[in-house]
């Protein structure tokens, strides 16, 4: 039906977009923590993007069972084009996304949807996530299950949107309407996820958060984003450089550490045509050498390039925090003349 049918009592509120290939060991146990919702009025419309395993099967099954659940299945297509095809079916005034290997918590849809009728401005929301099965989560994503559970309120995310996505993808709900402004889902070659979140950004929408931790978040080693190379660490670096030109407004830009962060988003920077015009660094052996042909300076010297757009680009929590500091006490006001990147 989409938004040039007419909305109805019995329209859902909620539109649950999931996209599915090859799911038949996770599928049911995600659909079954949809389908058990505290929250009446959704559905969910499913594209099996080319399954050659039981999924058709499986949802074809559990589509008998419950009227809310819509299947569509096409040839294999990928991931952007399984969503877009999801949410042209949808009839919901909110969009909300799970994948097939995933679990929602019974109150996550009802939580969310209060989320936004409580907040008219915010026009997209996530929640807390747990990776699961706990054995098989290292480090580097127990780290990143900690920052974006911590990521919560609308100024954090809009402080925070160049570090990481501060959205989980499988625990995304939006306005429809939003959605749609900003042209749905896109395949520019880096995750479409987070390019969906920052042109809603770019658009001038709100972004907030639930800070309950409503989704348990599969870990897997052969999930999509280990795999595809439009979730490499350049896909994602190249996606925020784009994004980043609404910041920078075409004014120059000091890179705030000249370590290999600092030094790929030169690289990155560089390429996309900004003007880099000095390096900040606290190793002496660095202080006075030149990188892509700009000084690296002591942070004591940072006064010198107000007018310029600094970026934070270093890998640590504590040293990006030390870095803010700095810069606040030098009276540059984030995120309007520096923000952070990792």
């Amino acid at each position: 039906m989409g938004t040039s049918g007419k909305l109805t009592l019995s329209t859902p509120r909620i539109s649950v977009l999931l996209p599915c290939r090859d799911a038949e060991h996770t599928v049911e146990e995600a659909l079954a923590s949809l389908v058990s919702q505290t929250l009446a009025s959704f559905e969910i419309v499913a594209v099996d993007d080319g399954s050659v395993d039981r999924t058709p099967d499986l949802l074809g099954a559990w589509a008998r069972r419950d009227s809310r659940l819509r299947v569509m299945r096409t040839s294999p297509r990928g991931i952007v084009t399984a969503l877009n095809t999801a949410a042209a079916e949808a009839e919901g005034e909110f969009l909300a996304r799970m994948d097939a290997d995933d679990i929602a918590d019974a109150a996550r849809l009802e939580r969310q949807v209060t989320f936004l009728d409580t907040h008219p401005g915010v026009a997209a929301c996530g929640t807390g996530v747990r990776y699961f099965p706990r054995r098989q989560v290292r480090d580097g994503a127990r780290r990143y299950e900690q920052w974006i559970n911590s990521v919560v309120l609308t100024s954090d995310i809009e402080r925070d949107l160049f570090v990481e996505c501060p959205i989980p993808h499988p625990t995304l709900l939006l306005r429809r309407h939003a959605f749609e402004q900003v042209g749905g889902y896109q395949d520019a070659g880096w995750p479409e996820d987070y390019d969906l979140v920052l042109r809603l950004w770019k658009a001038g929408h709100r972004l907030g958060k639930v800070p309950d931790i409503l989704l348990e978040w599969r870990e897997r080693p052969d999930r999509l984003s280990r795999s595809d190379i439009r979730y490499s660490e350049d896909a994602f670096r190249r996606c925020k450089v784009h994004y980043l030109e609404r910041r920078i407004a075409g004014r120059p830009v000091v890179v705030w550490g000249a370590g290999p962060v600092g030094k790929a988003f030169a690289r990155a920077l560089k390429k996309a045509r900004h003007q880099i015009i000095a390096f900040v660094d606290l190793d002496s052996r660095k202080i006075g050498q030149e990188i892509h042909g700009a000084p690296v300076i002591h942070p004591s010297a940072i006064r010198q390039y107000r007018g310029a757009y600094i970026l934070g680009a270093v890998g640590s929590p504590e040293a990006r925090a030390e870095i803010r500091a700095a810069l606040r006490d030098a009276g540059f006001r984030e995120p309007e003349e520096c923000c952070a990147v990792a």
